[in-house]
């Protein structure tokens, strides 16, 4: 998955896209991180993004997946090359980190979004 088609899957209420630490493109909602691509360098087109607690483990088992460098603990995955899953499998990953991260926000916030 490039970075113009992740920019169209992730056009969610609240979402912006910047790039931060020179390489990476983050995606967040109200100003927290819920996806990352890598845009150059040896991790290119690499994709990081949250899971459920319970599904971090399961999804680290898998071929293709790894724990995601210096986010690991907050319980994020990494897929060194996006192309290791099917699409929709992936946008309902990416979907779902989208969700965790929004139901972290203040019920305000979250109110705002919706409108």
């Amino acid at each position: 998955m490039n970075e113009r088609s992740l920019r169209a899957l992730a056009a969610w209420p609240g979402v912006e896209a910047g790039t931060k630490w020179e390489d990476d493109l983050v995606f967040t909602v109200a100003g927290k991180m819920f996806c990352a691509t890598c845009l150059r360098g040896p991790q290119k087109g690499s994709i990081s993004f949250k899971v459920e607690d319970e599904r971090f483990l399961e999804l680290t088992e898998r071929p293709g997946f790894i724990p995601a460098p210096y986010l690991a603990r907050a319980h994020w995955v990494q897929l060194p090359v996006a192309s290791a899953i099917p699409r929709d499998e992936l946008r309902q990953l990416i979907r779902r980190s989208y969700e965790l991260v929004r139901a972290k926000l203040p019920k305000k916030t979250q109110q705002a979004l919706a409108d």
